[in-house]
Parts: structure tokens; sequence; C-alpha cells
């Protein structure tokens, strides 16, 4: 069953409005900034620590091996 023509535009007339109200607000693009800024310092301390662990790891190995050969 289609849809009469006249129930059909104050439908688009609101999805309008309603998109016309959501692009002028600029606080919820203010917070995806801040988002995606936090994601990034976030992504870097990641990199960061797995470069960290891998160094570290490495060392605990070397040492865990000289004690070993020093019995």
């Amino acid at each position: 069953m289609r849809p009469k023509l006249r129930s059909v535009k104050p439908v688009c007339a609101r999805v309008l409005r309603v998109a016309t109200t959501l692009l002028g607000n600029l606080r919820g693009a203010t917070a995806v900034e801040y988002g995606l800024i936090l994601a990034l310092v976030v992504l870097g301390m990641m990199t960061g620590l797995v470069m960290l662990a891998d160094s570290t790891s490495s060392l605990w190995n070397m040492l865990h091996t000289r004690v070993a050969a020093a019995r």
C-alpha cells in the first residue's frame, strides 16, 4: 500500500528540519574532536607500552639466561 503524497510531505519537512538542527549544533562536533584526540593519545600510549614490554621481556630473558648459566 503506497502512502499518500500528502502524508509524505510533512515527514520530509520534519526530517529536513531535524537535519538542519543537527548540522547547526556545534557542541557534538567538539565532543567528537575531543574523543578523537583521546583515541590518538591512547593509541600512542599503547604503542609505547608494547615497545617497552618487548625491551623489558628481552632484559628478563637475558637475566634468566645469565642466572641459569651461573649455577
